[in-house]
């Protein structure tokens, strides 16, 4: 008996653990920015998480999608989530935009999706957004304005805002939205472990002509080996596991409303970590900014 409620606890805790997992890429990506080029240690990453599931597929014997259609789609779709995604990240953090504003912005994907869900799934003669949703999403802009515009005048050389990294973490946010947009409408059920590998093995493709580009060279030390080695078993291979556990088991919808957790507990660990100043302006906005995306995405009731 203790063995089976130790085992539903764990079940049920696994959402937040997982939310907590990808709060942290934000911070990996803090780490590891002082010592690498961006697109370097992305590419590096793509490549050490493809032979992670390689090895994990040989051993499991999955199977992989089995036609060409289902190939381009993923390919696609690891473009926009992976390369385009992650990319814009790590570009708008090596620019000196900071851990917590880069989650805050990119945590407006829910809201940009149920918009444009709301668009193509409802009739010409009904209301595209509701009243609700449109005050949800005017409380989101107004607390990311708060934040952004504390960091436009007191900014620090790691945490400010310029055109340039507002830029690549809008860019991010497009194509996560984009990316999750297509991956509803075109790609079908499969393993995630050999889908994951097809999209890491794109986004590679996509990402590594430009990281030759990079004149920086990747200078090891501890942190930016813990930075990759995390990257790859923590965020890549693990998250990836925990969300392929959660989907199996239905509680997709506990991910998503979790998720709204992802910016003010990468803001607290940048906080504890790196030093990023916290005041009321930040965590009101903040909190102004998780409640107007729970409004918008929240359903309504019928």
């Amino acid at each position: 008996m203790s063995g089976g409620r130790s085992s539903d606890a764990w079940l049920r805790a696994i959402p937040a653990v997982f939310v907590l997992i990808w709060s942290t890429g934000f911070i990996v990506a803090r780490y590891g920015m002082p010592h690498a080029p961006p697109l370097s240690f992305l590419a590096l990453r793509y490549a050490l998480s493809i032979a992670c599931f390689l090895a994990w597929i040989a051993w499991a014997k999955v199977a992989w999608p089995q036609s060409r259609a289902q190939w381009l789609h993923l390919s696609l779709t690891g473009i926009l989530m992976h390369a385009g995604y992650l990319g814009g990240v790590w570009v708008a953090v090596k620019a000196g935009m900071g851990s917590g504003l880069s989650s805050l912005i990119v945590g407006f994907q829910p809201v940009l999706t149920a918009i444009w869900l709301a668009y193509s799934l409802r009739g010409s003669d009904q209301p595209v957004v509701s009243r609700r949703q449109w005050l949800g999403l005017l409380l989101g802009f107004v607390g990311l304005l708060m934040v952004v515009w504390r960091k436009l005048t007191l900014g620090t050389p790691l945490d400010h805002v310029t055109p340039a990294n507002m830029a690549f973490a809008l860019a991010a946010l497009l194509s996560i939205t984009v990316g999750t947009l297509y991956q509803k409408r075109f790609v079908q059920a499969c393993d995630v472990r050999s889908a994951n590998t097809v999209q890491l093995l794109a986004a590679l493709v996509v990402t590594l002509p430009f990281a030759l580009m990079e004149t920086e060279a990747m200078r090891w030390n501890s942190e930016l080996a813990g930075a990759m080695a995390w990257s790859v078993l923590g965020l890549t291979v693990g998250g990836s596991s925990l969300l392929y556990m959660l989907i199996q088991r239905g509680a997709a919808a506990s991910v998503t409303s979790l998720m709204y957790l992802v910016p003010p507990t990468t803001a607290m660990m940048a906080w504890l970590l790196f030093g990023e100043t916290i005041t009321w302006v930040t965590l009101l906005g903040t909190a102004l900014t998780a409640w107007g995306v729970s409004w918008v995405v929240r359903p309504s009731r019928r």
